[in-house]
């Protein structure tokens, strides 16, 4: 059985609400972030850098939560969270998974960051605006992308659409998507789903 080490509100919400699209049996683990439980040595020998998300399989680790997602999607291609292999849309899935974690969440957490979790003193000024900037022009680029689209790959929901998601409801919880509808209803429609409500209790 997998083994999914997970803290509310990190990154840990992804592969928690893929697992529960597949219906698939795992362990859930939970890490208490606030008592530095994702800094002790059992954790660390799981995830070096005791960060949130790691998934154990079969004994071996897996850590940042793409990978964990592309990494499960792929244990059960029979569920059809992720294209068939060689595939254009298969191409344009590793895209988009690429371009959520390298492109879009960047900025989205130096705004984060430098407007309200780091204390004032560790602040850069403009940074927070260059962020939001950034972001802004993102979500621009996927309004247009997802007019008349329900998914961001093909015509099914797929393991690109919870990254997608979880990032843009991180942006919308911090008042970024206010000039984007159709963000905003595709982020609705995703969220929405029973597994993804299950992955937040």
């Amino acid at each position: 059985m997998m083994k999914l080490y997970f803290a509310q509100n990190t990154r840990a919400t992804r592969p928690r609400w893929l697992l529960e699209e597949l219906g698939v049996p795992y362990e859930l683990v939970p890490v208490d972030v606030h008592q530095r439980e994702h800094k002790t040595p059992e954790y660390l020998r799981i995830h070096p850098m005791g960060s949130m998300p790691a998934l154990e399989d079969d004994g071996h680790a897996i850590f940042e939560s793409a990978a964990i997602l592309l990494h499960v999607a792929d244990k059960f291609p029979e569920k059809g969270f992720a294209p068939a292999a060689g595939t254009v849309e298969r191409a344009e899935y590793y895209q988009w998974m690429m371009f959520c974690m390298a492109t879009m969440e960047p900025p989205l957490s130096a705004y984060s960051a430098h407007s309200r979790f780091l204390p004032e003193v560790d602040r850069v000024p403009g940074e927070a605006e260059r962020g939001r900037k950034r972001f802004t022009d993102i979500a621009r680029m996927l309004e247009e992308k997802l007019q008349g689209r329900s998914y961001i790959v093909g015509e099914r929901f797929t393991a690109a659409d919870v990254v997608m998601a979880s990032i843009l409801n991180w942006g919308a919880s911090m008042g970024l998507l206010e000039d984007f509808p159709g963000l905003r209803a595709y982020v609705a429609r995703q969220i929405s789903r029973p597994a993804a409500r299950r992955a937040e209790q």
